[in-house]
């Protein structure tokens, strides 16, 4: 505190006031940092190197997580005692705002059962709309996760949220391959996924099996949900999309390199999507 106060306020009387002797003041600013403090010192600049590369989004553990995979070993509370000290601190979501109306047709079964998980690609998967406020309106997004890495594998977004939607979402997942024969898509009851149109588009894709859950209950689709909260928390409420395009784009590369690319997942252990399917590929191919 001396030290930074050096040009306000003169040395003798800061050490006066604090109880200590001006000799031993500067005898402690040429001593050689001690080996705990420069390790200390170390850690702070990959810390902040790994919060700054996640955009501000990681927490301690994933920032713990990162830094183990960069073979940097250090324990999770000192990372966490680190952040704390240098005011490092993750985003927080707003308030969810859901979209569902059903249009009263008879929905599908619930094949999921909040059982969300699956021991290969393309065989489980969940989706759902958002909306993305622009300066132009809003914007909607309609997602195609992978259960089995949690990985985007389809998406669209459009000024409307109609069966097209939904729809173009789907056959981007089957047209990047990662869809298979009747494979499970599970999502809300909304209009756009009890419609005619998007029943044509799931038998088109492969005959895949429609499943449903309860209106207005998002622990029945609990992985769509998160993907919505994290993308909100980490981009959406800390940007302004001053037109659609804007929004198009800036969401395209959280998706197709932060998220399904660098982003570590708790619940894969800590890995990114990408790795996780990577990992399976080859112990297959083995």
């Amino acid at each position: 505190m001396i030290a930074a106060e050096k040009p306000n306020f003169p040395v003798v009387r800061m050490c006066s006031w604090a109880g200590v002797s001006d000799s031993g003041f500067y005898a402690w600013q040429k001593r050689e940092p001690s080996h705990t403090e420069r390790r200390r010192q170390e850690l702070t600049v990959e810390i902040r190197r790994v919060f700054d590369a996640s955009n501000g989004t990681a927490g301690y553990r994933k920032v713990h997580a990162q830094l183990a995979i960069d073979g940097i070993t250090v324990c999770d509370r000192l990372v966490r005692e680190i952040m704390a000290e240098q005011g490092l601190k993750s985003c927080h979501p707003a308030p969810w705002r859901h979209l569902t109306q059903s249009d009263g047709t008879p929905p599908a079964p619930d094949l999921i059962e909040r059982d969300f998980a699956a021991k290969k690609p393309g065989v489980r998967l969940v989706g759902d709309i958002t909306q993305i406020d622009t300066w132009e309106g809003p914007l909607f997004l309609a997602t195609v996760i992978d259960l089995f890495n949690r990985e985007v594998v389809g998406y669209k977004m459009d000024d409307n949220h109609r069966a097209g939607l939904v729809c173009a979402a789907m056959f981007m997942a089957r047209q990047n391959r990662r869809v298979r024969r009747r494979a499970i898509f599970h999502s809300d009851r909304g209009a756009e996924y009890t419609s005619g149109d998007y029943r044509k588009c799931l038998k088109a894709c492969g005959r895949i099996r429609a499943s449903m859950g309860n209106v207005g209950c998002a622990y029945d689709n609990a992985v769509a949900e998160s993907f919505f909260a994290s993308l909100k928390k980490e981009l959406v409420h800390r940007t302004v999309f001053p037109t659609h395009a804007a929004a198009i784009e800036a969401i395209t590369n959280y998706i197709e390199v932060f998220y399904n690319h660098q982003r570590l997942h708790e619940s894969l252990d800590y890995q990114t999507p990408a790795a996780v399917r990577a990992n399976y590929t080859t112990k297959t191919a083995a």
